[in-house]
């Protein structure tokens, strides 16, 4: 090699050390210094969606919306009407639909999308599907843009809460297209090419919805139409027509363009009327360009994203937490608009009428109980008064508290979780508006299954209670009566009576707070002190039998009883009690880790994603990917054993959870999972809704800054995190020492600093002391 060679070679090397230290100290001021990039940049809406029937990384699709948007946006990658509506591994994009999906199990509804095409008209959707590449995506919250290659157009969105601005950039062509699909199940359209305008409604749905159910939109075009044609059903084409009716119909406008000449459309909808849809459209968007449309969205975002602030060297954490704290604010929908007299109305999918008021859906309580609707009580609780006020409207209007809503009841789940909802929002000063109301409602799920509404002919079983005069009469609900998942309805049924026992007590009554805080003790009947694992009972008292611990549903619901052992929120020391005490219950604790990730998939005749999901994690029979164990960890406060939840909970954080398409380990129900996730990081987590204490976890990140809605600022400090500091050495709350394994609700609320002093040891002589979270148990015994 020559001296003049190698003279060169050592002058790059050394312009590419002072290139990569540029780069990294950039970086670190880049992730330390929030002014100097905007949060939305730190959120990935694909994170969840390299998902499939078989395996769900997330479930999720990429929704291009406002914070609890009427209306969402997203590419379709798949057939319209498929749930997994967008798949990470697709290469053809088919449209950009209005959707309003709360999960592939249970399917959208009121959906139709646009597309732009070049050349020969292609309209039906395996034909004009384009070949897209993930490198010519821009996926924001507030924005989506794709290359669809095979038209050489650019479309993108930004949406407004019930309307959205499409720009569609068009090549040089004699035939340019834009195609409305109102899709299947009932839809019209019509073109008002004087007006620039296409108007129709589509009546898609998967259920929960009355006979005159319409999603109304109109599309308002800046661009004269030179042809309009219409297709009906069965993809026929109706050339030159203006309108068209049917179970599947669509509409075609076409115009000659220019290279780079950009078409907008203006779209807005609603469940009322199209007059509603154009008062929605004047008001959101009005004569707004695509830039303003635009900064909006990203402004709302960047304010919601912003309450909270992160300051830590890891960006890839960093990018996981704003990712899900964006799938947390996505759900439940707002389903009210504003009329033209400015009122609030909403149409409601109970009994088809429009009234006034508020109203939200789009909701599993099932999963959101645990984490998202304390996250609104800590951080919206002026959101969260909103939609206590739309269940109030529910039970008005249907008899009956949701359970699952989309947009109205859906027979989906089990529990009676509505009441932990509004018993939590109740006891941490969340105004109810008619607390009496609610209490009548909960009242009512917890006393009869009577009236419940019928859908196809048949009761809605997951509203009200299925089984309740039995829980009611024998303290559980039995395995041998022909009612499915009842060991795991008895649990939720007795989680929901303490949490009515709670609301019933402040508000000072007493007899009807001693009736449930009895019946909220019933989870003890399912305990078996022959195996220490909750068990199904037969009527007659006796457990039922054969019993395997690994088998999946059957007396459980998405999971078996190593799992659903671990679900009495409100009395964990009861639970220890029963297991022989502290010891032997982190034992069991220990064994759901250890134990090999066995399992029997007979009750289902196949292994569904939940269990699969399970079994690839190298995380024994432990199962974050489904509900009902995600608080389990936590449950080592309780017995002086806080070091093995801080150790677990730090890897579950790093090594279940990334910023990436298959960055979730099993499904991302309304942002549930991904609630943990925010609450996990910041060092804390809401064990038992209905009781004022979040357990201690272990924090993720250096700084949090947590802006709360009543203008003060907490602030969690952690200096010494880094990947082997996760376990708490000592903890100081405003400065003075702390050694409770839980934190108040009223601490955090007051405004202060939390500091932790992080080790890669645990600190076991700090356990002794610790005061454990709230047990009912330990209050009685008080008492």
């Amino acid at each position: 090699m020559s001296r003049q060679f190698l003279n060169k070679v050592i002058n790059k090397a050394i312009i590419l050390v002072v290139v990569i230290c540029f780069c990294s100290c950039k970086q670190d001021v880049v992730i330390s210094k929030h002014e100097a990039v905007s949060l939305v940049d730190y959120v990935n809406p694909l994170m969840g969606t390299d998902s499939s029937f078989e395996l769900s990384n997330g479930n999720t699709y990429p929704a291009i919306a406002m914070p609890w948007g009427m209306n969402f946006w997203t590419p379709m990658t798949s057939k319209m009407g498929d749930g997994w509506t967008y798949n990470y591994d697709d290469n053809k994009i088919r449209g950009i639909k209005q959707t309003h999906q709360p999960s592939p199990w249970i399917n959208d509804y009121a959906a139709f999308s646009l597309m732009p095409v070049t050349g020969a008209l292609k309209f039906q959707e395996d034909e004009r599907a384009s070949w897209f590449s993930h490198k010519s995506e821009v996926v924001k919250p507030h924005y989506y843009s794709v290359y669809l290659a095979d038209y050489d157009v650019v479309a993108e969105v930004s949406p407004a809460e019930r309307a959205a601005h499409f720009k569609f950039t068009f090549p040089e062509s004699r035939s340019a297209y834009i195609l409305l699909d109102a899709f299947f199940k009932g839809s019209m359209v019509k073109i008002i090419p004087e007006e620039r305008k296409i108007i129709g409604y589509c009546r898609n749905n998967n259920g929960g919805v009355p006979d005159n159910f319409h999603n109304y939109f109109v599309a308002e075009f800046d661009k004269d139409f030179e042809i309009t044609h219409t297709w009906s059903d069965e993809w026929t084409l109706l050339e030159d027509s203006l309108e068209s009716m049917g179970d599947h119909v669509g509409a075609v406008i076409g115009f000659q363009t220019k290279r780079g000449e950009a078409v907008h459309v203006k779209v807005a909808s609603s469940f009322i009327s199209h007059e509603q849809a154009h008062i929605n459209l004047t008001r959101e968007i009005g004569t707004d360009s695509f830039e303003q449309t635009r900064a909006k969205a990203k402004n709302a975002w960047e304010a919601e994203l912003g309450r909270i602030r992160i300051e830590d060297d890891n960006i890839d954490n960093i990018r996981t937490f704003y990712s899900c704290l964006y799938r947390v604010l996505l759900f439940p929908r707002k389903l009210y608009e504003f009329n033209g007299n400015n009122e609030m109305v909403h149409y409601s999918p109970y009994n088809g009428e429009v009234l006034p008021g508020y109203m939200f859906t789009d909701n599993g309580f099932w999963d959101t109980f645990r984490a998202v609707f304390p996250f609104f009580n800590m951080m919206y609780p002026e959101l969260n008064a909103q939609i206590m006020k739309g269940l109030e409207n529910t039970y008005k209007e249907s008899g009956w508290l949701p359970e699952w809503a989309s947009p109205g009841h859906r027979d989906c789940m089990i529990g009676s979780n509505s009441s932990p909802i509004i018993a939590d929002a109740f006891l941490k000063g969340i105004d109810l508006n008619d607390t009496d109301l609610l209490l009548e409602a909960m009242v009512k799920n917890a006393t009869t299954s009577e009236g419940r509404p019928l859908a196809n002919g048949k009761v809605i079983k997951s509203v009200g209670r299925e089984g309740v005069e039995y829980y009611n009469t024998l303290g559980y609900v039995p395995y041998d009566v022909g009612i499915h998942e009842n060991a795991a309805r008895t649990l939720e049924y007795a989680f929901a009576d303490f949490t009515i026992a709670r609301m019933a007590e402040k508000l000072g009554k007493s007899e009807l707070a001693e009736t449930f805080y009895k019946r909220s003790m019933n989870y003890k009947h399912l305990f078996d002190p022959s195996t220490k694992w909750m068990r199904g009972k037969n009527k007659d008292g006796s457990f039922q039998s054969p019993f395997n611990p690994l088998k999946w549903g059957d007396a459980f619901t998405e999971g078996n009883s190593i799992h659903y052992t671990w679900s009495v929120f409100h009395d964990i020391q009861g639970l220890i009690d029963l297991m022989g005490g502290k010891e032997a219950f982190v034992d069991r604790l220990d064994s759901v880790f250890t134990m090999p990730p066995h399992f029997d998939h007979s009750y289902y005749g196949f292994t569904i994603h939940e269990i699969r999901e399970m079994q690839i994690m190298n995380m024994g029979n432990y199962a974050h990917g489904n509900q009902p164990i995600q608080h389990m960890i936590y449950l080592y406060n309780y017995a002086n054993a806080s070091y093995k939840a801080q150790e677990k909970i730090r890897k579950v954080l790093t090594k279940l959870y990334a910023p990436t398409p298959d960055g979730y380990c099993g499904d991302e129900d309304n942002g549930q999972t991904s609630a943990w996730y925010v609450f996990s990081s910041l060092g804390f987590y809401p064990v038992t809704p209905g009781v004022d204490q979040y357990v201690i976890g272990s924090p993720l990140f250096k700084k949090a800054t947590i802006h709360l809605e009543n203008g003060n600022t907490f602030e969690i400090l952690a200096p010494d995190n880094n990947r082997k500091n996760y376990y708490i050495d000592a903890m100081q709350l405003n400065s003075k020492a702390y050694n409770k394994r839980y934190l108040d609700f009223d601490a955090i609320q007051k405004g202060g600093k939390l500091y932790f002093k992080m080790d890669d040891k645990p600190n076991i002589n700090a356990e002794k002391e610790a005061e454990a979270p709230y047990s009912l148990s330990q209050t009685i015994n008080k008492n």
